[in-house]
């Protein structure tokens, strides 16, 4: 133990005493373990992104979507909705929503417009990743207003002829006799150039907006479920609201959310690491050939230590534990230059998905994994010039 400690003092001493050679020698290792703990952090963060956008279009993991048709008759949209929410109330089921696509007239300021709507349950905006840029997502109290609530894009919003929430804006919706109702919500457009679009509450659509022959108003479930539950789910689906629905109802029940995304992972945390070691390698090439070179112009002095009682054994573990000592500091410093950037960078500009919702901490793994691999190089570095200064006699060293 007291050799390990006088070995590291030595070493301490040995980079005090060559802090501008040992500074310039790992600010490339700095530098390359800021690069692979920055860049595995990115890949997370990336990768939550992505999982973000396939749940915001296709629901969260696992989502499944139940249609029903009828090849013989039109299919009853009241029966179907008593069916689907039948069963969403005998098990209970947290996280479901029925969904009827549609249009409905509104009328703006300057013409009647039909525009899309979405006739949704309120757990259909968390299913969905749904986060409005102002206003507020549908609540279980919406269904009792008298004014019915909508969500709107940002098309209109514009349409309407206001630029926020703050008058509390209503519209006129639906033919005959419309509606007044309230927009409480406004999600950004999907693409520019995007045409009015709106949610309103399936209970509200029901009650207020008579359905369009023209469109198909016949509404689909969607139920979200553990992934390790999704086998059992299906089942029941298929089971229950086959029975419910009769003969002659076809029921197609299907998982709609990107499962299977895990291989994609896999392959992309795989490249990301490999990029990352790439850079590591050219880090440690570096470190290895100015720490060669560095033994070479130390070697009188190894050879006058050599000649006053030093080992073989004290010489190797003494240059071995300067460069792990030294790329252990330098591991620390680019672990801290990762962590900084990281946090304090443009992250969903950068990536251009927009605002991440369960945007990652910055993952433990990368900064153990830059800390060992900051340690592998110091080890490298040091092997190396260690065997080269042991091989060398001191007779030979001393007349260097």
């Amino acid at each position: 133990m007291t050799g390990f400690v006088g070995a590291l003092v030595e070493a301490w001493g040995e980079l005090r005493i060559h802090r501008l050679r040992v500074l310039l020698s790992l600010i490339g290792v700095a530098v390359a373990v800021a690069a692979m703990t920055g860049v595995t952090a990115l890949g997370d963060i990336t990768r939550q992104a992505q999982a973000e956008l396939s749940e915001a279009q296709s629901g969260r993991p696992a989502t499944f979507r139940v249609d029903a048709w009828s090849e013989t008759a039109t299919l009853d949209a009241t029966a179907t909705t008593a069916a689907f929410r039948e069963f969403v109330d005998r098990y209970q089921i947290e996280q479901a929503s029925l969904v009827t696509y549609s249009t409905m007239p509104v009328r703006m300021p300057t013409a009647t417009w039909d525009v899309t709507v979405q006739a949704v349950d309120p757990p259909y905006g968390t299913m969905h990743r749904i986060a409005p840029i102002h206003g507020s997502w549908f609540t279980a109290a919406d269904a009792d207003r008298f004014s019915p609530a909508l969500v709107v894009n940002e098309a209109f919003l514009r349409e309407l002829g206001v630029t926020d929430l703050a008058g509390r804006p209503t519209v006129l919706i639906g033919a005959g006799e419309p509606v007044l109702a309230t927009v409480t919500g406004v999600v950004a457009d999907l693409w520019p150039g995007a045409y009015p679009e709106a949610y309103i509450l399936s209970s509200a659509y029901e009650r207020w907006i008579p359905p369009n022959p023209e469109y198909f108003t016949v509404p689909a479930l969607e139920v979200w479920v553990p992934p390790e539950d999704a086998a059992v789910a299906e089942e029941y689906l298929n089971r229950d609201l086959t029975a419910a629905l009769g003969a002659g109802t076809q029921v197609q029940i299907y998982r709609q959310d990107a499962f299977g995304i895990e291989e994609f992972d896999q392959v992309f945390q795989l490249v990301v690491t490999g990029i990352g070691v790439l850079v590591l390698m050219l880090g440690a090439l570096s470190l290895v050939n100015i720490s060669l070179v560095t033994v070479r112009q130390r070697i009188r002095e190894i050879g006058i230590r050599r000649s006053f009682g030093a080992s073989s054994g004290r010489i190797f573990f003494s240059i071995m534990m300067e460069s792990l000592v030294a790329t252990v500091l330098a591991g620390v410093v680019g672990v801290g230059i990762a962590v900084v950037a990281v946090r304090n960078a443009p992250i969903e500009s950068l990536i251009g998905w927009g605002t991440i919702q369960d945007l990652p901490p910055f993952p433990v793994s990368a900064a153990v994994t830059g800390l060992v691999a900051a340690t592998a190089i110091g080890a490298l570095a040091g092997l190396l010039p260690a065997l080269v200064a042991v091989r060398v006699k001191p007779i030979d060293a001393i007349r260097y």
